[in-house]
């Protein structure tokens, strides 16, 4: 599939909206940056295409071009047709999304870029997630939702009324531990050497300051 589109496209073919939809979900995640940068947005208009399984760099541009695809749709026909591409949203557009009530589910939540889904709060979470909210009890054991949970003040999440716990209680600030690794013996020997000859040392630098 890969050697098919390469050679379509070199010889001078559009990935225009006929091959979009000839290429399909399964395979739009073997384009590469450059192939992603030749679709034109205007072709996403009516491509039937989720790349929620492709690579995060692909999720992001194709996430751009759609939006700005779409961008003349007014809601909820917008979010219908932005809702496949939503992987590539970067937080702001998903805080914005928030104030629409757009009834997102709780598997389109989880897909979220991580750095986005981490900046939300738990009231634009509320807003995205809308009648879909008490749903996300269920993953509150389950990552990402279970992180996003630990960097929240757990105030904010009292206020969401589906007993959400582990959020970060006032007054305190949640630490990631660093791992450290034990540093091997081997490793110590030059510097058991120079403690165990230090005493040494130190009586040969006085002896010849005395001497001089």
């Amino acid at each position: 599939a890969s050697a098919l589109i390469t050679r379509y496209i070199d010889l001078g073919n559009a990935l225009d909206t006929k091959a979009l939809n000839v290429i399909g979900s399964n395979y739009v995640c073997l384009l590469n940056v450059t192939d992603l940068n030749m679709i034109q947005p205007n072709s996403l208009k009516m491509a039937s295409l989720n790349p929620s399984a492709c690579s995060q760099t692909t999720k992001d541009i194709l996430y751009e071009k759609a939006k700005l695809a779409f961008s003349d749709q007014h809601f909820p026909a917008y979010y219908k047709l932005i809702k496949p591409y939503l992987g590539g949203a970067p937080g702001v557009d998903l805080k914005a999304l928030s104030k629409d009530n757009v009834n997102m589910n709780v598997s389109t939540l989880v897909s979220l870029r991580k750095d986005s889904l981490m900046s939300l709060t738990p009231s634009e979470v509320q807003g995205l997630l809308g009648m879909y909210l008490p749903d996300l009890k269920n993953w509150k054991n389950k990552d990402p939702i279970r992180e996003w949970i630990r960097r929240q003040k757990q105030s904010e999440l009292d206020k969401l009324h589906i007993g959400l716990i582990g959020g970060t209680q006032e007054g305190y600030i949640n630490i990631v531990t660093p791992k450290f690794h034990p540093t091997s013996v081997a490793s110590l020997g030059p510097v058991a050497m120079t403690l165990h000859l230090l005493p040494a040392l130190i009586m040969s630098f006085l002896m010849m300051s005395i001497l001089s």
